[in-house]
């Protein structure tokens, strides 16, 4: 469904290590919104809800709601680091196009 590389990995383990209460891992949703029409929301999550599809990529469960398990079957979250910004880039093969800043899609 959904690979988080290592470096997603990694710094889904660092929110969690600092995050204020307790969380078992990332949740992934999709919802209309956003410069292209839909919008990635992303968040530490500690359960589990109705229709989720649950997925441990090295220990770290990634949590995907039903209505948008479609929007991103068989994308890939990398964390990057650069001089002017950091975060999570999102390859989406279910994307016929994407806004700029890259956070939301058609």
């Amino acid at each position: 469904m959904i690979q988080l590389t290592e470096n997603a990995v990694a710094a889904v383990r660092t929110a969690i290590s600092r995050a204020p209460a307790p969380a078992e891992g990332l949740r992934i949703m999709v919802q209309t919104g956003g410069c292209a029409g839909f919008k990635y929301m992303m968040g530490l999550e500690s359960t589990t809800r109705e229709g989720d599809v649950v997925i441990d990529m090295d220990g770290v469960k990634l949590f995907v709601d039903e209505s948008s398990q479609p929007h991103v079957a068989g994308m890939t979250v990398d964390f990057v680091t650069g001089l002017e910004s950091s975060g999570f880039v999102f390859d989406n093969p279910n994307a016929s196009s994407k806004c700029s800043c890259g956070k939301s899609f058609s």
